[in-house]
């Protein structure tokens, strides 16, 4: 496969997402990959006079070929603004313009037209605000999106030198959910398919030929047997022996409070968390700004930056394209990894 184009949503144009896609074209470091912005070219140029960077905006046709990068030149599928922006100041009026943003990439990655998209942070609230009540963040649009049961999100970061330098990954078997309503959806189904997907795509995309997993327990001490919880030992030990004999590697479940130290984590490949604060803080507190999100389940590669819209930046100067990069280098790895989408 040639080097694969990825597609850039620049996500809530009140955010930094306009921002670092015009770093990225300021600077040219680029894994080996083409890469294409989605957004309003005059947004991206206004915000360009504002950083004070020199990067020519390229509007393109969609359905045109994207020339090989150039520093300091964004090539960009226009999308038109809804209403105008100022830096850090949310505006409903635009919800529907970072949805389209989200629909122009898929389709794109659906019919061939780009190998993977990457996304840069939206805002959820807005968004609801906007009149998109059902909306719940990027995971579950994209699930919706392409027609699948059931997604993953994972966050993959390397771990510096004094944490023993592997790269750590971390899934979770629910995503944006109150607490209070954890508990009733961890159930034999949901981890045999969370499970299942994770399995998958560490094999498809990774490269990993028999992915060895760590499974969180739910409750402290992971249910200190049945002491502080019985979900351990109704749903969880149970539905992990059976998968065992159906041939998946999984360790657990372990307490998270011990999970994940070095001891633990010799040998593991991906750790599945049960609920979003459970793995996420571990993951970030280690690698926050140098890790990807990564949708696992679609029929198409999909990576994030691992933070959020960071509105008092917006316009600033102030920020590190560090995760951005993560998130494009591992979009191009997953795509030469496999190149013929399902």
């Amino acid at each position: 496969m040639s080097e694969p184009l990825l597609a850039l949503t620049t996500g809530e144009p009140a955010g930094i997402g306009p921002d670092l896609a015009l770093l990225l074209a300021a600077d040219g470091q680029l894994p080996a990959c083409r890469l294409v912005a989605i957004g309003d070219p005059d947004l991206l140029a206004a915000r360009a006079r504002q950083l004070g960077l020199t990067v020519g905006i390229e509007p393109l046709d969609p359905h045109a070929g994207v020339p090989a990068p150039r520093p300091g030149v964004l090539p960009v599928w226009p999308v038109a603004l809804r209403a105008p922006v100022t830096p850090g100041v949310l505006d409903p009026a635009n919800g529907a313009y970072v949805l389209e943003l989200l629909d122009r990439a898929i389709a794109a990655c659906r019919d061939g037209r780009a190998q993977a998209m990457v996304t840069a942070p939206l805002h959820k609230g807005v968004i609801i605000e906007a009149g998109h009540g059902g909306f719940t963040g990027h995971t579950e649009y994209l699930r919706d999106a392409c027609g699948v049961d059931e997604v993953v999100m994972m966050l993959a970061t390397q771990l510096p030198a004094a944490m023993g330098g592997r790269a750590l990954r971390v899934a979770l078997a629910t995503t944006h959910l109150p607490l209070r309503a954890v508990a009733d959806a961890i159930s034999e189904s949901g981890l045999r398919r969370v499970l299942g997907i994770l399995d998958t795509d560490l094999r498809r995309h990774f490269g990993i030929a028999r992915p060895r997993i760590a499974v969180c327990g739910l409750n402290p001490h992971a249910g200190e047997g049945g002491h502080l919880g019985r979900e351990e030992l109704e749903v969880i030990i149970p539905t992990l022996e059976r998968l065992r004999d159906e041939g998946l590697d999984l360790e657990g479940p372990w307490p998270a409070d011990t999970l994940f130290t070095p001891h633990r984590l010799e040998g593991i490949d991906a750790v599945l968390a049960m609920y979003h604060d459970q793995g996420l803080p571990v993951l970030k507190f280690a690698g926050f700004g140098q890790a990807a999100n990564i949708t696992l389940g679609l029929p198409i590669v999909r990576t994030s930056v691992d933070h959020g819209t960071a509105l008092d930046l917006a316009g600033s100067g102030r920020i590190d394209a560090g995760s951005l990069h993560v998130a494009l280098k591992v979009a191009t790895e997953m795509a030469l990894a496999d190149p013929h989408p399902r």
